[in-house]
């Protein structure tokens, strides 16, 4: 494989997105997503880039990976966190990188940024390779937090 290129999606890249999304969805959490749904989803967030933006990976000129980015404001810091989700990286391509050349260029723009305290990320409890990857290849420590939902 060759160097991993990650740079900010295009709105041309929305369907091969939304296919990444619907992926990894039935993958950690055994959920089917609409296809009409998840491409709606990503078409809106591009459209809106205060709600966020889309990172891809491209190996050998081909997308390898996406990870989405969103942002939550901290009273408590005075500054944002940003939230990391909607991550997938083709199956043939985990353990080569990928994944951390996503992680390492959201660190990058977070630092241009100035304004970013830090990233938080969210995994299902069950999704024990997941939880590898954040703690032992990327640094990132689980936190004494759960999250609570109430879906309207």
């Amino acid at each position: 494989m060759s160097e991993i290129k990650v740079r900010h999606a295009t709105v041309a890249e929305a369907s091969r997105i939304a296919d990444f999304n619907r992926k990894m969805a039935m993958e950690t959490e055994g959920l089917e997503l609409h296809e009409t749904t998840a491409m709606g989803g990503v078409v809106a967030l591009m459209g809106h880039p205060e709600r966020g933006f889309y990172l891809v990976a491209e190996a050998d000129g081909a997308l390898a990976g996406c990870l989405l980015v969103t942002h939550e404001w901290s009273d408590w810091r005075n500054k944002m966190f940003w939230w990391l989700g909607s991550f997938y990286v083709k199956p043939e391509l985990r353990g080569r990188g990928v994944y951390a050349a996503l992680y390492a260029k959201v660190k990058e723009l977070a630092a241009q940024d100035g304004n970013v305290c830090g990233c938080r990320i969210y995994v299902h409890k069950s999704h024990k390779p997941s939880q590898e990857v954040y703690r032992n290849n990327l640094g990132m420590a689980e936190k004494e937090y759960l999250v609570f939902e109430d879906m309207l």
